[in-house]
C-alpha cells in the first residue's frame, strides 16, 4: 500500500492542479464547471490560498520508489462566504488524479485537513458535494461530516438538474 505526503503547492504545480481538476469535468459528478478551465483562469484562485490561512496542498507518494514522483491529487481550504464572521469556517475540496482514485488518497486528505484545521484557526469544515456523487458523500460521512444543507436541483448538468449537498463538521 502506498503511503502519501503533502506539501504546499507552488505556482509550478498549477498546471498539474488544473489537469487533475479538468479530468473530473466530463464525469459531471464532481464539479459544476462544464468545460475544462485554463491555468490562466485559475491564477487568482491559486493566489487566494496561503499556507498560513487557506492552504493548497499537493499530494504525492511518500518514500515509494515504485511510484514515480508525480502529483497524485490536491486539497484546498477555501473561504466560506467571504465575511469576517465566517473566518473560522472553510470549504475543503479534494481532487484526485484518475489513476489514483479509490486508493486511499481521499481518506488521507480528510484526515490531514481535519487534524490541521485548528492550527489555522478553522473550527468548521464544509464540503460541497453533488447529491449523485455517492463515493464522495460516503467518504465525508466516514469522517463524521453530516448533511447540513440540501439544495435541490440547483445545478443543471447537460439538462439534468442536480442537488448540491453541503456537509459540515466541527473540528475544534
Amino acid at each position: 500500500m502506498t503511503a502519501f505526503r503533502h506539501r504546499n503547492a507552488t505556482l509550478d504545480d498549477l498546471p498539474a492542479i488544473v489537469a487533475i481538476y479538468n479530468s473530473t469535468v466530463a464525469s459531471r459528478e464532481v464539479t459544476a464547471d462544464t468545460e475544462p478551465v485554463s491555468v490562466e483562469s485559475r491564477l487568482a484562485w491559486f493566489h487566494e490560498h496561503t499556507p498560513e490561512r487557506r492552504p493548497l496542498w499537493i499530494i504525492e507518494a511518500a518514500d515509494d520508489a515504485s511510484v514515480p514522483a508525480a502529483t497524485l491529487g490536491w486539497i484546498s481550504y477555501s473561504n466560506f462566504y467571504g465575511r469576517p464572521a465566517y473566518s473560522g469556517t472553510a470549504e475543503i475540496s479534494v481532487y484526485i488524479a484518475e489513476a489514483w482514485r479509490g486508493k486511499g488518497i481521499g481518506r488521507y486528505c480528510l484526515e490531514q485537513a481535519i487534524a490541521y484545521a485548528p492550527s489555522i484557526q478553522v473550527h468548521t469544515l464544509l464540503g460541497f458535494i453533488f447529491g449523485h456523487n455517492a463515493p464522495s458523500l460516503g467518504l465525508f460521512a466516514k469522517y463524521g461530516f453530516a448533511t447540513w444543507a440540501n439544495l435541490p436541483k440547483v445545478a443543471n448538468l447537460d439538462g439534468i438538474e442536480r442537488d448540491l449537498i453541503i456537509l459540515g463538521k466541527r473540528v475544534a
